[in-house]
């Protein structure tokens, strides 16, 4: 039995507090929970018709559930108290815990006496509302919501928030999406969300889960929720706040000015196959499609309409995503045709007019013949008229009994789409997922749900990813030392990485001398000098030592160290490989476009380490520089494999080196012509420790 089972799904409910307690009590009431309910409270007699008891020593039993809506400084007493009785588990409701450490110095130690008091019983918060088990009735909730409870046999999607007022307001949603358990986990002193997410996964009503991630509770956490989620074939998706946080400020290095927390976070649930979606109406639909489908196989769209201005609109929203519609084939082209006529262009998106409007065995041929190309999600574009101020119209629901025969009829998935969201009526919505057909409101918000649909298949068909690396995790050190790109170098070199030959100088006359040794052409630069190209602390492409002695007279009022490199020729390419030290998932990586104009083009992607040779070259593809490194337009072809070489040997490096490494910005990393390898040209390195004693 999961530790959470019996406050997930308890025969019995203890209630604790005043206003909101009572309200909690009605709830499940009113959703027709089966179990005990026992109201607690001083002085009242009864709570909607149920006894009150004085405490928890009164109690007929050990609650498998309670929710305890006392102040701050009375919760942990009351959770001691469940806890030697040997509740199931708790729901802490009050607030002025961890969350106000910024300003209220209580906050910390009353949440610390809080875990204490639980002891080995799960508590849920402290700082949220609760738990709504629509599946058997169950409400530890204090406040309206606008679900329904599950019928006997049905089946839902859970969904847990950081959040309670969101979760109030999905309850809201006129969506049609089935719920089975929706959760708020407040400051997750205790309990986490993965904790809480493997709970709900593990029961046979839950088909998919989404959740509203401020925080992570565990990495170990989520990589077992991740992996269980798989084996049970539960699709899961993620909504991380954070976008536009800058969780780390650019100080010396490029690197950080691209790695902030939320593309650390991207890139770990992408590691684990749980698709992202940005906003709460995606959340919904793409809920929804894995609750009536599933994960997709693939991206290959179809599309079908009776508007052409409709099909245009689909073809438009795939732009810029994997998603697209695929032409059709000569053959399927001619099957189409031959149903529609001469006075149809046929293609995908198909706009195949209004001929057969209210036909339904037309129709039916029609979508049968579009959905035989083996498209891993087809679409038709419908907006349903206003029930209040229209009649009915039968011919809506001809396309959809259609629509239904032939996705059946092929083996295919479907979904309607509306281009309003609201052109679906609540009340049609069930009608359409018993026939196994998705509604899918709004024409953006179903592009996004099967774009996460498709990752989570594809994530599924390939191997699960190892655990991340995140022994250099862990709170900010204390002495942070920045390494001269000499210095850098030196590291880099003699870990076997592709280094160009240098050599550190502290007058004119030995960077000559140095510069001869190394062989024409040199670069010279100033060391101790951040972001060089932009205080014209570099000069490159020397040929003589006429040149280099120039360039030194000139860069010596910038440093009293130069550093001479053999230059490196016939670059193709500049990326920028970069890693910093992320307080949950230790060493991230960021690799992408480089050179000067890094933060400008802003083309990057992050990766967790440890990273496979499969890992970097996708990543590599998926930047916009990579036609570049396949010889655009005439070209040279870049030496991808030798770049994957480099950047690869650079992670472990830093695996390797993870206990002393801050930061570490190789910008650029020039890949030169297929043969000729990648070359670190510039690096920065900063080391991390902590004070003695």
């Amino acid at each position: 039995m999961h530790k959470l089972e019996r406050l997930l799904r308890p025969k019995s409910i203890a209630v604790f507090g005043g206003n909101e307690a009572a309200i909690a009590v009605s709830q499940s009431i009113k959703m027709g929970f089966a179990g005990e309910i026992w109201p607690v409270h001083p002085t009242k007699e009864e709570v909607h018709g149920r006894k009150v008891y004085r405490s928890v020593a009164d109690l007929p039993g050990a609650p498998d559930a309670a929710w305890v809506g006392v102040n701050r400084h009375l919760t942990g007493d009351v959770i001691k108290a469940l806890a030697e009785r040997g509740a199931g588990g708790a729901v802490c409701y009050a607030s002025g815990f961890r969350e106000t450490e910024s300003y209220d110095q209580d906050g910390e130690r009353l949440q610390a006496e809080l875990v204490a008091a639980a002891g080995q019983m799960p508590i849920v918060g402290p700082n949220c509302y609760g738990l709504i088990n629509y599946a058997d009735g169950a409400l530890l909730w204090p406040d309206q919501h606008g679900g329904a409870r599950l019928a006997e046999g049905a089946r839902g999607v859970a969904i847990i928030t950081q959040s309670s007022n969101i979760a109030l307001n999905v309850t809201m949603q006129k969506r049609g999406l089935p719920i089975a358990f929706l959760l708020t986990a407040g400051n997750q002193a205790q309990t986490g969300l993965s904790e809480i997410a493997l709970g709900l996964i593990e029961d046979d009503r839950t088909t998919a889960l989404g959740l509203h991630i401020e925080g992570f509770d565990s990495v170990a956490g989520f990589e077992k929720l991740a992996a269980r989620a798989r084996e049970l074939k539960k699709p899961i998706i993620a909504m991380k706040i954070g976008r536009s946080e800058q969780a780390r400020q650019a100080t010396v290095s490029h690197t950080a000015s691209l790695a902030g927390s939320y593309a650390a976070s991207d890139a770990f649930l992408k590691r684990l196959g749980i698709a992202g979606v940005n906003s709460i109406p995606a959340f919904i639909e793409t809920l929804k499609l894995l609750h009536v489908i599933g994960p997709l196989n693939g991206y290959r769209l179809s599309s079908m309409s009776a508007s052409g201005g409709e099909a245009s609109l689909m073809a438009d929203s795939a732009g810029g995503q994997l998603l697209h519609f695929p032409r059709l084939t000569d053959q399927h082209r001619a099957r189409i045709e031959t149903v529609l006529g001469p006075m149809v262009a046929v293609a995908n998106p198909l706009d195949y007019n209004t001929y057969f409007w209210g036909n339904e065995p037309a129709l039916t041929e029609t979508y049968s013949a579009m959905v035989s190309g083996g498209f891993d999600l087809n679409l038709i574009v419908l907006d349903f008229p206003r029930p209040d101020r229209c009649p009915k119209n039968a011919g809506y629901w001809t396309i959809v009994r259609a629509f239904e025969a032939s996705l059946k009829a092929s083996n295919a998935h479907g979904a309607i789409v509306s281009s309003l969201p609201e052109n679906v009526p609540e009340e049609y919505i069930p009608d359409m997922i018993e026939r196994g057909i998705v509604p899918l409101m709004g024409i953006s918000e179903a592009m996004d749900a099967a774009q996460a649909a498709a990752f989570i298949g594809r994530a599924w068909g390939e191997p699960q990813a190892q655990p991340i690396d995140n022994r250099a995790s862990g709170s900010p050190r204390d002495i942070k030392v920045t390494l001269d790109e000499a210095a850098a170098k030196v590291r880099l070199r003699e870990s076997g990485l592709p280094v160009p030959k240098g050599q550190r100088t502290v007058s004119t006359d030995q960077a000559v001398t140095f510069s001869q040794a190394l062989g024409f052409p040199v670069a010279l630069k100033a060391l101790g000098v951040a972001h060089k190209s932009e205080v014209g602390a570099v000069r490159l492409n020397l040929r003589d030592t006429e040149a280099v002695a120039s360039a030194a007279h000139h860069l010596s009022p910038l440093s009293s160290e130069l550093y001479v490199e053999r230059m490196v020729e016939g670059g193709v390419a500049e990326l920028i490989v970069g890693f910093t030290r992320d307080p949950i998932f230790g060493a991230v990586m960021t690799l992408g476009s480089g050179g000067v104009l890094v933060e400008l083009l802003r083309d990057s992607v992050t990766l967790m380490l440890p990273a496979t040779r499969d890992d970097i070259e996708a990543a590599l593809r998926a930047l916009k520089l990579y036609p570049l490194l396949e010889g655009y337009r005439g070209r040279p072809r870049a030496d991808v494999q030798g770049a994957i070489d480099a950047i690869a040997g650079i992670a472990e490096f830093v695996q390797r080196n993870a206990g002393e490494i801050e930061e570490l910005d190789i910008n650029p990393l020039i890949v030169c012509a297929e043969g000729k390898g990648a070359w670190i040209a510039d690096a920065l390195l900063v080391l991390g420790g902590k004070k003695n004693g």
